[in-house]
């Protein structure tokens, strides 16, 4: 599967650990930046990712140093359903039910191994749909009310 990773300057090696992981598991990995710890803003980098991930119809990873700024920034783009998870429960249920598209982790809060463990069940769960379809359609309802 292929996915569309990018953080701010506080995730770099934290992002290379993960793509580390991903790889393993035979998933393309997109960097698609910071590549130095030279200060960057999290809401362009989340403007960034969220936008290919749309622009591609593929998964993305965000990540900052709590993971709270960018994803807060990825869910103001239309059409990302961004969650920040913590646990491998929590990102599957955001795919289960939430069908969500943009998984966002904090570098400074997670092990690069939990973070790992994390991406893979976000990425190897399917939405469920059924009940949890009208929740989404709900939230894309919302969605476009704000515009």
């Amino acid at each position: 599967m292929k996915v569309i990773i990018g953080c701010d300057h506080a995730g770099v090696q934290f992002k290379h650990d993960v793509m580390e992981t991903l790889r393993q598991r035979g998933h393309e990995c997109i960097d698609c930046g910071v590549y130095d710890e030279k200060a960057a803003d999290y809401p362009d980098i989340a403007e960034k990712i969220a936008k290919e991930v749309l622009a591609q119809g593929v998964f993305g990873i965000v990540i900052c140093g709590t993971g709270v700024g960018i994803s807060i920034s990825a869910n103001k783009i239309a059409g990302i359903r961004a969650a920040l998870c913590h646990n491998e429960f929590t990102a599957r249920m955001s795919r289960m039910h939430n069908d969500a598209n943009v998984l966002a982790l904090g570098a400074r809060v997670l092990g690069p191994s939990l973070a790992g463990a994390i991406a893979l069940a976000f990425l190897e769960t399917e939405f469920e749909g059924g009940r949890h379809q009208q929740r989404v359609d709900k939230i894309t309802a919302l969605e476009r009310k704000g515009r």
